[in-house]
């Protein structure tokens, strides 16, 4: 099979058959082998009974359906999981992503060797004030974090070999950060292309300003996890011992003073009168507790299932 597209939908029973035959249209003359995998994340209108109707018409319509909203990310990860197409799409089901991009991504997959190839939606048509400027300030907070210089790193419009989305868990609220996925997975040919945006024609968007928030906090869980995830205490130990030294040489350089003071006669001021002997004991505790910190993830991660799970690209038997 050629291609899979992925469709993620929430509420969305108004758009639905339009994007469908928009799909079909934008397609037909290519006569690719192709597959439409539309999940259903819990939507509380007509979305399912319109879904199935339109795979009574279009036999290349496959459809799962949540009992409850479980977010993008789960949506795309039963996507994935059934996606069987060499080359997948994923798209939104709000009418805002063209189906007609498809062909050129997949032809950059195919000749240009690319992995994945991210849209970028250039030209936007959603609200400056709430969409437009924290998307471009987020955008320039994932470049600057992951080293992906994508401009448009949550475009819902994507293309990727069949092996990237199997190779990646996406979970959580991760599906904004899937090129990052994909690079720490080990595939780093990521493209781009600029697609062409359009105005949402029914419904609102099912987001609010605090998915930049919850964006960003995600983004450092995820750096962290992929850089220190199988080895916490490189960070919690190198931290903590640096606090310990720290704590440890001040609160010893405060008790010598004091002893080679009062051993020349000199006044000198008790050693528990001065904050900075408290302030020492603190970085002496807390230096402690971060190498404990450290070693207790170590030993989690050890003991982790997925401890020795590495993405093999090839074998010579």
């Amino acid at each position: 099979m050629d291609l899979s597209i992925v469709i993620s939908l929430f509420n969305e029973e108004e758009s639905l058959p339009e994007l469908v035959e928009w799909i079909d249209r934008a397609l037909a003359p290519h006569h690719y082998d192709y597959e439409i995998i539309m999940v259903d994340d819990g939507s509380r209108d007509r979305s399912w009974e319109v879904v199935t109707e339109l795979a009574e018409k279009y036999p290349q319509i496959r459809a799962i359906g949540f009992r409850r909203n479980y977010g993008k990310s789960a949506a795309l990860y039963c996507g994935f999981e059934a996606a069987r197409g060499d080359i997948v799409v994923t798209m939104d089901a709000d009418l805002q992503d063209s189906p007609e991009e498809i062909p050129e991504m997949m032809r950059m997959i195919r000749e240009e060797g690319y992995d994945l190839v991210s849209g970028w939606k250039k030209k936007r048509y959603d609200n400056v004030a709430t969409k437009n400027l924290p998307s471009k300030l987020y955008n320039a907070t994932a470049r600057r974090v992951t080293g992906i210089k994508l401009h448009d790193m949550n475009c819902g419009l994507k293309a990727y070999r069949n092996e990237v989305v199997k190779n990646i868990e996406v979970y959580g609220e991760m599906h904004r950060f899937i090129p990052y996925l994909a690079k720490n997975a080990g595939f780093d040919k990521i493209g781009e292309k600029v697609v062409h945006h359009q105005a949402r024609k029914y419904g609102k968007s099912k987001f609010g300003l605090d998915r930049f928030i919850h964006g960003f906090l995600d983004l450092l869980s995820i750096w962290f996890l992929q850089k220190f995830g199988k080895k916490p205490m490189h960070l919690f130990g190198a931290i903590g011992t640096l606090t310990f030294l720290v704590g440890a040489v001040l609160a010893i350089w405060l008790i010598v003073a004091k002893l080679v003071a009062q051993s020349h006669g000199a006044p000198f001021r008790p050693v528990a009168d001065q904050p900075l002997f408290f302030l020492a004991l603190v970085a002496v505790i807390l230096g402690a507790q971060l190498f404990l910190t450290g070693f207790l993830g170590e030993m989690i991660a050890r003991n982790a299932n997925e401890r020795n799970k590495y993405n093999i690209r090839r074998t010579i038997r």
